[in-house]
């Protein structure tokens, strides 16, 4: 016996070890064209702002920037020249999550600490509750952990109800519940994780099925359609108006672009903490000069990327395991606490 645990325990010493890594149980990767973006200094931050966790970021119709992030303030406004402007809806919000900017510029939040979105105008009025504040549970009327909002033609609204629930929600504009439809799985319709919702200029809703590394693809009623597999962990999407998906790969750290058939038409960015690095690729934006805006949870910073002169070249970065993920519980002192009582 003990002669089978040292030749297992051997055996282990040599499999390759990656500090907060994970080994991905996705398709093979391969290079793909390296998307002409390049980082830059722009946001011209406040005089004693701390920074802390960067959550989401969005754009409005004057190219102004909305970031939102977990210290004070949560939510801020920038010009489109990087200038601060103002912070909005102190004292509303608890772990800030996601940020969109609707037609009339309204801003939605999702905070998956309180369990609400909240639709504010401009100013920061608060014009829609959806949830109850720090009430998590299923419901018509409640959420647990939102994620993302997202928005159709005609004002309808979906929730990404998120790490509680595994689902999405329907509303009409005036915030009256339509329908729900998910569960928790791995098959058509379930979700692992719904963590990004956006809606095409169609009426189809894509759903970042973040934790099963697929888009899953519903009609307006929440009728299945397709899947995009293979395309790594979708934690932000965006549609632009040519209706390919930009999306936030946080396992792997990069931007990837998807054509109408959820092609990946190319990619940029790598895990890491340098300028143009990233830690949790959360939620991105893109401005109306095609910069592109992107939260970088664990780097604690905005980074902004943009337009450079293509260079014709592959990525040399092609993902192979998860980067910042995985843990086991600690073994030192504090954890023996019970054993050695303090004196």
């Amino acid at each position: 016996m003990k002669e089978s645990l040292e030749i297992l325990l051997a055996f282990m010493a040599l499999l390759p070890f990656h500090a907060g890594a994970q080994p991905t149980n996705a398709a093979q990767f391969q290079a793909v064209p390296e998307l002409p973006y390049q980082v830059t200094n722009f946001f011209k931050f406040p005089k004693g702002m701390i920074p802390g966790e960067a959550s989401a970021v969005a754009v409005n119709s004057k190219g102004h920037i909305f970031l939102f992030q977990r210290t004070k303030p949560m939510l801020a406004e920038y010009d489109e020249k990087g200038n601060f402007v103002q912070s909005i809806g102190d004292g509303l919000f608890t772990h800030p999550h996601g940020l969109r900017v609707d037609a009339e510029d309204n801003l939605w939040t999702t905070d998956d600490g309180s369990h609400l979105v909240l639709k504010l105008n401009p100013s920061g009025t608060v014009l829609l509750v959806l949830g109850r504040i720090n009430t998590g549970a299923e419901g018509n009327w409640l959420f647990n952990k939102p994620t993302d909002v997202a928005f159709a033609k005609n004002g309808d609204i979906y929730v990404a109800d998120g790490y509680g629930n595994s689902r999405v929600v329907k509303f009409d504009r005036d915030g009256n519940y339509i329908k729900a439809w998910g569960k928790y799985g791995t098959g058509m319709g379930e979700f692992d994780l719904p963590h990004s919702v956006a809606v095409d200029k169609e009426g189809r809703v894509y759903v970042g099925d973040r934790e099963n590394q697929r888009i899953q693809i519903f009609d307006s009623d929440g009728n299945f359609v397709k899947q995009w597999t293979g395309i790594g962990y979708p934690y932000g999407l965006v549609i632009t108006p040519d209706q390919h998906v930009w999306m936030t790969d946080g396992g792997y750290d990069r931007i990837v672009e998807l054509d109408q058939t959820g092609k990946i038409l190319g990619a940029f960015g790598e895990p890491g903490h340098k300028p143009g690095q990233m830690a949790w690729a959360h939620f991105m934006a893109i401005g109306p000069d095609h910069a592109i805006y992107v939260a970088d949870v664990l780097n604690w910073r905005f980074q902004v990327f943009v337009l450079s002169a293509p260079t014709g070249s592959m990525t040399k970065y092609v993902p192979s395991v998860r980067m910042f993920w995985g843990s086991t519980p600690s073994v030192g002192w504090t954890s023996k606490q019970v054993d050695i009582p303090f004196k």
